[in-house]
């Protein structure tokens, strides 16, 4: 007998089986088959050790279900690390929203998110939020979506300005925590204060994110032991130099991605 997973359940097969005939097996309509985090034919067959997924399409599944099939597509078993992971979103402007959401649909299983303003229209053009979040709390805006996106990621939600001296109060429990500020000032307060009193944190900074310019300039360098920094280091905001969705969404998807290979364990960039 093989032993695997098949949407979040332990499961005994037999030598040979497929995903069709094990879907038939179990009842299961399944439109889409997925193993190892790709999708397959219907007819693949199985190995011992393999994550399976049997997604029947407009069915809402119970919640371990859920869970497991919004992380089928992932690489097998980083949802298991990343459940555990609780990480800080400091600022939830263009970098801050969209590297939420990225970590949402990641499956990190706590995100803290701080920030003391609410959406205006000219967030818009490149925040992740919509519409009907004008006037909101960005951090009741933001946990509106991720409830939408991952209802089982737990989010604890501080409406409040970030300072060196609330910082490692609000985030010293975090495994990694992004900075997502405008200010040059509060950036190093937050990174400042983190370094000094929660050293165990890992970091991860932007710098130089606006404009239209090549996204290939964007990189992430390691600073120091537990600091990163993303960005191009030089196209700041300024008169005739805006900040657009494209390369600041750019800029986050760097953020968000260091912060999961930190959580599964890879310090290199």
């Amino acid at each position: 007998m093989l032993h695997i997973v098949v949407n979040g359940t332990a499961r005994e097969v037999r030598e040979g089986e497929t995903l069709a005939s094990l879907a038939k097996r179990l009842s299961i309509a399944a439109d889409v088959f997925i193993r190892n985090g790709f999708a397959v034919g219907a007819h693949t067959q199985l190995a011992d050790g393999d994550q399976a997924a049997l997604i029947e399409k407009g069915r809402m599944p119970d919640q371990k279900e859920l869970e497991s099939l919004m992380a089928a597509r992932h690489t097998p078993f980083v949802h298991e690390r990343v459940k555990q992971a609780v990480v800080g979103i400091a600022g939830l402007g263009g970098l801050g929203s969209n590297i939420a959401v990225m970590l949402a649909r990641t499956g990190v299983g706590k995100l803290i998110l701080a920030d003391f303003d609410v959406v205006e229209p000219s967030n818009l053009n490149r925040q992740s939020y919509f519409i009907s979040h004008l006037g909101m709390a960005k951090t009741e805006a933001l946990s509106q979506q991720i409830g939408e996106i991952n209802p089982y990621v737990l989010v604890e939600a501080h409406t409040l300005r970030v300072t060196k001296e609330n910082a490692a109060a609000l985030f010293g429990g975090c495994d990694v925590v992004c900075e997502a500020f405008d200010d040059p000032s509060a950036k190093a307060a937050l990174v400042t204060a983190l370094l000094e009193e929660a050293p165990k944190v890992k970091i991860v900074a932007a710098s130089g994110m606006a404009g239209y310019e090549s996204a290939n300039a964007i990189k992430t360098v390691r600073r120091f032991a537990n600091l990163y920094l993303c960005g191009d280091g030089e196209s700041e905001a300024r008169e005739g130099n805006g900040l657009m969705a494209p390369r600041v969404a750019v800029c986050a998807g760097h953020q968000a991605n260091m912060a999961l290979r930190l959580l599964l364990g890879i310090t290199e960039i």
